[in-house]
């Protein structure tokens, strides 16, 4: 039953591409990523050289060149931002499979979505997603002025189809005992139908579930389902919604006892993100909608040093202790931003 699916639990910028990558890391044999949404965030990993990635359309976890990427059905894509990060990628081209069902981004669903003024409304970073969404959903009804665009109906994608249906390639993979890593996108707190905030979400429902659905393989195959908190949650720019206990990037800082500049800015608007408290309640729901195998608690350092960790008494070790405790779950992976995955059995990277 090999399918791996990572999901954020709160509002996005959680770290999944980097846990996505972990997971690919520490399997064998053949590895089929596939990534699901759209190019309305960003995924940022490092690859084995160090090189440090945000990624929009690309997998993070494809950024040492070593697995095959699929994008399904529930595919959203920008072609010239997909191009762009292959080509940055250098990305061998055999290696990526898209589904002649895929839906492209066109400048009319991003100029829809610019006169909706969705940006400010909703806090939306106006990449036309939502825009395609509804345009596929409208199925070409004369009254919807935008029309639905397939991946078979654009002629720079037409290398990349393969004449196969997804569906059944990654079916054969999964017959075989080929692992197959769904990397979500966004967090649960953005989830359309179960979120809860509503209209402050995005466009699409972002549970395990729903990643599933939209790579168009069978939950029989499930194993592993991660989920990826981070320390302190963010939400993009503006008018975006609710954040219990914002407070400013500073102040997190200041706690944690480090000179460092910890502000944080979105991949696809480059806008400061508001960040706030850690929210248990928002967990909890976000844990009773994916029934996580795993549990992965990052940027910790935005906590204190690594090295608390080992310490009972160390902000980090505390902090890690009080989650679990409100949570009524236990955390499985320790991340520190950049320097990899802590397993809380052993505690080594």
């Amino acid at each position: 039953m090999p399918i791996s699916i990572v999901v954020g639990g709160q509002f996005g910028s959680e770290g999944k591409g980097k846990v996505a990558l972990e997971i690919v890391r520490r399997s064998r044999g053949p590895i089929t990523v596939i990534r699901v949404g759209g190019p309305n965030s960003g995924h940022t990993a490092f690859d084995h050289k160090g090189r440090r990635w945000a990624l929009r359309q690309m997998p993070a976890a494809s950024v040492d060149r070593n697995v095959d990427v699929v994008f399904p059905a529930g595919a959203y894509l920008d072609v010239d931002v997909l191009l762009g990060e292959i080509a940055a990628l250098d990305y061998p081209l055999d290696r990526i499979v898209i589904s002649p069902k895929a839906q492209v981004v066109t400048e009319q669903h991003k100029a829809w979505e610019g006169e909706a003024a969705l940006v400010s409304s909703i806090g939306s970073t106006g990449s036309g997603v939502g825009a395609a969404v509804m345009a596929l959903a409208a199925r070409d009804a004369p009254n919807f002025p935008l029309k639905a665009v397939h991946a078979l109906d654009h002629d720079l994608l037409h290398p990349f189809l393969r004449n196969v249906d997804t569906s059944l390639t990654l079916n054969d993979r999964l017959e075989l005992g080929q692992r197959v890593v769904i990397e979500g996108s966004q967090g649960f707190g953005l989830s359309l139908l179960d979120g809860g905030y509503w209209p402050k979400a995005t466009a699409r429902s972002t549970t395990a579930a729903a990643a599933l659905a939209e790579a168009g393989v069978s939950p029989r195959y499930v194993d592993d389902i991660t989920m990826v908190l981070r320390s302190y949650p963010i939400r993009v720019a503006g008018d975006s919604g609710p954040l219990l206990g914002e407070t400013a990037w500073e102040e997190i800082a200041r706690r944690a006892g480090t000179e460092l500049d910890l502000r944080e800015y979105t991949t696809v608007t480059r806008k400061l993100r508001r960040v706030g408290e850690f929210d248990a309640a928002l967990v909890r729901r976000a844990l009773a909608a994916n029934a996580p195998h795993r549990l992965v608690l990052n940027h910790l350092d935005y906590v204190g040093p690594r090295s608390s960790l080992e310490m009972s008494d160390g902000p980090v070790r505390q902090f890690i202790t009080r989650v679990e405790r409100e949570i009524g779950h236990c955390i499985d992976w320790y991340g520190f931003s950049r320097d990899g995955i802590v397993s809380a059995t052993n505690q080594t990277a």
